[in-house]
């Protein structure tokens, strides 16, 4: 579920923005960046953070 908002708040975006996501558990800080990746998206930083959530910047590929 939590691809499925990245995905949607991606499409709203213009090409080159910046999309800062929170993620919590393994699967979705495993499977998001790769998945942003195959699709074009530039993986910009994965930071784990002490509360246990992962910050993830992604940038929008463009047009």
């Amino acid at each position: 579920m939590t691809f499925v908002r990245t995905r949607l708040a991606l499409d709203r975006m213009a090409p080159g923005q910046i999309l800062l996501v929170l993620l919590r558990g393994e699967e979705p800080r495993a499977n998001i960046p790769r998945t942003a990746a195959e699709q074009g998206h530039a993986v910009l930083s994965q930071e784990d953070l002490p509360d246990g959530t992962t910050r993830l910047r992604l940038r929008k590929a463009p047009g």
